[in-house]
């Protein structure tokens, strides 16, 4: 029986522990929700359940849907799931189907500008330097993956991109972005962390109506009642804790 051992790194929405076996790990999954870097903070109720809950099912989606092996190996708990070890590749990947967030800053485009094509950009993983964007070249180059592994990085993202445009379009979602993270086993490349509303654009098809973090970033409502319904639509029923 695996059992939690030591508190390895709290971030800003899990807390990740070592086990008795020294090759898993168990992420719990706090109430917390940060924005811009952590500056805006806010405990949220059941925002850890909720996404426990969400993520696991949208891991088991895109490994049967798409294909893409996941870290994620079973749930253990309301808030805790049993992952594999991996090395976390310092790259995140956002994929985007739809122009907003800070590619719409950046460029000077309006939020809701479509894209001919998904693109993938890249992100150093550094809190202190606010996730700065990169270039594979420059990940390459300063050691922080290996060219195939970032191969392997936009063929999953690309995958996981397609498996969830369907899934979330079938209950009348569109996936605008999200953001993904990757790790390494065993010589392989996984799909690591998580994939939830806190990491994801999902806006309602027809209306806009955020369904996701920005509801907290930008004060748009009250961001427990906004996954509690989209708990609802995943899974049929209503959220209880």
């Amino acid at each position: 029986m695996i059992e939690r051992g030591a508190l390895l790194y709290e971030g800003k929405a899990k807390q990740v522990y070592a086990t008795t076996d020294p090759s898993r790990l168990i992420l719990h999954y706090k109430d917390d929700a940060t924005a811009f870097n952590g500056v805006k903070k806010a405990s949220i109720t059941d925002k850890g359940e909720i996404n426990c809950r969400l993520s696991a099912h949208l891991m088991e989606h895109v490994a049967a849907a798409a294909g893409v092996p996941t870290a994620f190996e079973r749930v253990l708990s309301a808030r805790e799931q049993l992952h594999k070890r991996v090395t976390i590749i310092p790259v995140e990947v956002v994929v985007r189907n739809v122009v907003a967030g800070g590619l719409a800053k950046r460029l000077g485009l309006a939020e809701g500008t479509p894209l001919a094509r998904p693109v993938i950009e890249h992100f150093y993983k550094s809190d202190a330097l606010n996730d700065p964007q990169i270039s594979e070249d420059v990940a390459v180059a300063l050691g922080w993956a290996r060219g195939w592994e970032l191969a392997a990085m936009r063929e999953h993202s690309l995958a996981v991109n397609e498996a969830l445009r369907a899934f979330w379009g079938g209950l009348g979602v569109d996936l605008v972005d999200f953001k993904l993270e990757f790790g390494r086993f065993e010589g392989a490349v996984l799909l690591a962390d998580e994939i939830t509303p806190d990491g994801s654009r999902l806006w309602e098809r027809g209306t806009g109506r955020k369904l996701d973090k920005d509801v907290f970033r930008r004060d748009l409502g009250d961001l427990t009642e906004t996954y509690r319904a989209l708990y609802a639509r995943v899974f049929g029923a209503a959220f209880h804790a």
